[in-house]
């Protein structure tokens, strides 16, 4: 029975996590982010919640980061 050599899968698995925590909160930030102008254009005062609105799907992109760097470490 062959061994088959592991090494390329895990920056590959590192990348799958990176790449789609970053585009899954690219669409959510884009969508958000577009109500969120309609929003404060409408009402200025909601501008600090649109602002909280946008950084929560941003820490989507930071935990991808974080657990492509944890499987990058397991090198």
């Amino acid at each position: 029975m062959q061994v088959v050599d592991m090494d390329w899968f895990i920056p590959i698995g590192a990348a799958i996590a990176f790449g789609l925590g970053a585009l899954g909160a690219g669409i959510a930030m884009a969508r958000i982010g577009s109500a969120g102008a309609g929003t404060v254009a409408e009402r200025p005062e909601t501008f600090g919640y649109m602002l909280i609105f946008l950084a929560i799907p941003e820490t989507i992109a930071i935990l991808g980061f974080v657990i492509a760097a944890m499987i990058l470490v397991m090198i």
